[in-house]
C-alpha cells in the first residue's frame, strides 16, 4: 500500500491543488471544532406563550415565518 505522500505525489497537477485544498479543509474544520462554543440552551421554552395557541407543527411553521422577517 502506498503512503500518503507517495499518492500525492503520482497525482497530475490540479489533483494535487484540490488534494491541498481538501488537507487545508480538513484542518480548519478540525480547529474550528476545538474551539467551538458549546451549545447553551437558553432559548429552550422560549415558545412557551404560544403553546396553548399552537400546535407544535403550526409553532415550527411560524419560528420559520419569524426567522425569515
Amino acid at each position: 500500500m502506498e503512503s500518503l505522500e507517495e499518492m500525492i505525489k503520482s497525482l497530475p497537477p490540479e489533483l494535487k491543488q484540490e488534494a491541498k485544498d481538501f488537507i487545508e479543509y480538513l484542518m480548519q474544520k478540525r480547529q474550528y471544532s476545538k474551539k467551538g462554543k458549546k451549545l447553551s440552551l437558553d432559548w429552550a421554552g422560549g415558545l412557551k406563550k404560544y403553546s396553548k395557541r399552537y400546535s407544535a407543527l403550526e409553532l415550527e411553521e411560524k419560528a420559520l415565518e419569524w426567522w425569515g422577517e
